[in-house]
């Protein structure tokens, strides 16, 4: 799963001690999960988790993500591995400068 086009995310505010997530879709597919931990805390490591991409971020983190799900277009998962070396987020294609935004 090295890029994933993202057709489709939801958002889980839960009680307690569970973190903020965003769920991320291709078409009916659950391809993985944003999870958002508290400000200084230490991330764990980015996994699969039963083929499905669960990637940490602080809780700053949150808008500028949800704003890029709310805002681009494609945008796309990235996941090449566990551990040290391995770059995982979400991101958008190359795009035309100037282009600006949709009318």
């Amino acid at each position: 799963m090295a890029l994933t086009k993202i057709d489709s995310y939801e958002v889980m505010y839960s009680a307690n001690k569970f973190p903020p997530q965003i769920g991320l879709r291709n078409g009916k597919n659950i391809i993985g999960q944003l999870l958002f931990m508290p400000n200084g805390s230490t991330l764990p490591a980015d996994t699969l988790v039963s083929g499905q991409a669960q990637l940490y971020y602080y809780m700053e983190s949150f808008h500028n993500v949800i704003d890029l799900l709310r805002n681009e277009g494609p945008v796309y998962l990235l996941y090449a591995g566990s551990g040290d070396g391995f770059e995982n987020g979400i991101k958008t294609l190359a795009e035309k400068a100037g282009e600006g935004e949709g009318t």
